[in-house]
């Protein structure tokens, strides 16, 4: 179980406090981004394109998703565990949403879950928290929206579009949701939600005064190379290291050099 709560999310954002988040989809990261002190893990459906080298994330499955979180909720021992609802498992009904929210809690070990969008998911929101199942929401670039949106765009640039989702971020509060995160917006958009709001606001491509900050792990240590948004920092490649070792491993095995004595049993 972990030990970063909704409440301290809150008790963060009123003492002024940054919060941390990255995303995980496996056992041996998710320790490595808990030991590192990171407050929330998202297991978020960009595993669709990270892990599963999909075009987006619209195919991934609940299923899927409970699959990938089980195993970070295994791993993880400090750091809230956040479940993302994909496409289409939220959409169609109250119903089914509140069925499969309380998947990520009951199987997969989660203590919340995140869905994209503002106005239309409210009803959502207050069935889940009516439910115990507390709901990070996701306003911005919704990349389950793609097609809507017309490609990966930056959002809110327009007075009337700013105004829009200001809007939809009170009405989420409102609704209930424990946090709130933006995507791809002006930053001072971003600061102007962020102040408004009594719940954290957390960014991504939203600007340095949002109450934290999410980032892609396979983004932020360089395992992702189709394409780098402009929101990200890389902080390490281990793209080419790994390569490295490998094309290593190859040669030393080609020329005799491995397996050694050290590595052979007598």
């Amino acid at each position: 179980m972990s030990n970063i709560t909704i409440h301290d999310f809150l008790k963060k954002k009123k003492e002024g406090k940054k919060i941390t988040m990255l995303t995980a989809y496996d056992y041996p990261f998710a320790r490595i981004v808990d030991e590192a002190g990171i407050d929330a893990v998202l297991v978020g459906d960009s595993l669709g394109m990270v892990v599963q080298g999909l075009e987006n994330t619209l195919p991934v499955t609940m299923d899927e998703m409970i699959y990938h979180t089980k195993m970070v909720t295994r791993a993880v021992k400090n750091a809230m565990v956040i479940g993302d609802m994909p496409f289409m498992s939220y959409q169609a009904s109250i119903e089914e949403a509140l069925k499969n929210a309380g998947r990520f809690l009951k199987e997969g070990g989660a203590s919340a879950v995140k869905m994209e969008g503002g106005a239309e998911i409210a009803g959502h929101i207050r069935a889940m928290t009516k439910s115990d199942i507390p709901v990070m929401a996701h306003i911005g670039l919704t990349p389950q929206s793609i097609h809507r949106m017309g490609g990966y765009k930056v959002q809110g640039k327009t007075e009337e579009a700013a105004m829009k989702l200001i809007e939809e971020a009170h009405i989420v509060e409102d609704a209930g949701a424990f946090s709130l995160l933006l995507e791809a917006i002006p930053m001072g958009l971003g600061k102007i939600i962020s102040e408004e709001l009594s719940i954290p606001a957390i960014g991504i491509g939203a600007g340095p005064h949002c109450d934290g900050q999410i980032l892609v792990l396979h983004d932020v240590i360089g395992l992702f190379e189709r394409f780098v948004p402009k929101f990200v920092k890389q902080y390490a490649n281990v793209k080419e290291d790994a390569l490295k070792a490998i094309k290593t491993f190859k040669e030393e095995i080609e020329r005799g050099a491995f397996p050694s004595d050290e590595q052979s049993f007598r």
